[in-house]
C-alpha cells in the first residue's frame, strides 16, 4: 500500500522527558520506550511524512530543581541539557532496533556520540526517509525544551508542533483535571488565551514562537494508541492551539 497523504507533510514531535519514565517516575522505562519507538515507525510506514522529534529530559534531571536548591542556574541548565542527549540515544536505538534510520543531532557538540545540530543537514536527512532526534536543548540556558521544539520546528519548516503529554493528559483543559473534577477538555484555543489565562500547554516563549510564525500546536496524548497516526490523518484529537 501506498503511504496516505498526511495533514502535515513535516511535523516536530515533542516528547518530555518525565514519559520516558513511566510510572517510576525518573530514569528510563525500556518499555515505554519502545511504546513510543513503535508509534513512530507506524507513523511513517503509514504516513508519507517527515518526523523530527525534540526530547526533554526531566526524567533524569531538571535545571529548575537544581537552581532551587541553590545551583547556579546556568551551570543547572546545562546538565539538564546533557540528560536530553541520554534520552535521545535511548530512542534512537530503539527506532533502529525497529529499522527505522535515525539520526541524533545535539545543540551541544559530542562528536563521539551524535551530529551537531546543523539546519540543513537536519533537512537533508528527514528528505532521506531519517528521523532526527533533537537533543540538547537550544544549547543555550533559561530556555526550556519546549522552546527548542518550537524553535526547531520553524528552522525546518515543519507544519506543526505535536506535543505528546503524558499520564493520561488528553489536552489542554480549562484547569487542572487532576484537581479539578468540572475540568472541561478544550477542543480547540488560540495563542492569545493560552498566554493570557496561563493555560499548561508549553511555556509563554515557545507559545509566542508559534503565534509569530503561525505555527500550529496540538497537545496530546502520548500513551493514547495510535493518536499520531490520527492526528496525521486529520482527526480531531486532542487540542489545537492555533
Amino acid at each position: 500500500m501506498e503511504p496516505t497523504k498526511p495533514r502535515w507533510g513535516r511535523v516536530v514531535l515533542k516528547l518530555s522527558g518525565e514519559a520516558f519514565a513511566g510510572n517510576a517516575g525518573y530514569g528510563i522505562d525500556g518499555h515505554v520506550v519502545q511504546s513510543i519507538a513503535r508509534q513512530v515507525v507506524r507513523v511513517r510506514e503509514d504516513f508519507d511524512v517527515e518526523l523530527a522529534i525534540v526530547v526533554g529530559g526531566g526524567n533524569i534531571w531538571r535545571g529548575m530543581a537544581g537552581a532551587g536548591a541553590g545551583m547556579d542556574r546556568a551551570q543547572a541548565d546545562y546538565m539538564g541539557m546533557l540528560a536530553t542527549v541520554i534520552n535521545a540515544l535511548a530512542l534512537q536505538d530503539t527506532l533502529e532496533q525497529l529499522g527505522q534510520p535515525t539520526r541524533v543531532q545535539s545543540a551541544i557538540h559530542m562528536s563521539q556520540v551524535a551530529e551537531p545540530y546543523i539546519r540543513r543537514r537536519a533537512v537533508r536527512h528527514l528528505e532521506k526517509g531519517r528521523t532526527v532526534i533533537f537533543a540538547g536543548g537550544t544549547g543555550n540556558p533559561f530556555f526550556t525544551t519546549d522552546t527548542t521544539a518550537a524553535l526547531r520546528a520553524v528552522e525546518i519548516e515543519a507544519g506543526a508542533v505535536l506535543k505528546g503529554t503524558h499520564s493520561g493528559i488528553e489536552g489542554v483543559y480549562t484547569a487542572d483535571p487532576k484537581l479539578d473534577p468540572n475540568a472541561e477538555l478544550l477542543q480547540e484555543v488560540s495563542y492569545i488565551d493560552v498566554l493570557s489565562k496561563g493555560l499548561k500547554v508549553m511555556d509563554s516563549t515557545a507559545i509566542s514562537l508559534c503565534m509569530d510564525n503561525e505555527l500550529p500546536i496540538v497537545v496530546f496524548d502520548l500513551m493514547g494508541d495510535g493518536n499520531v497516526g490520527s492526528i496525521l490523518a486529520g482527526q480531531r484529537v486532542g487540542t489545537l492551539v492555533s
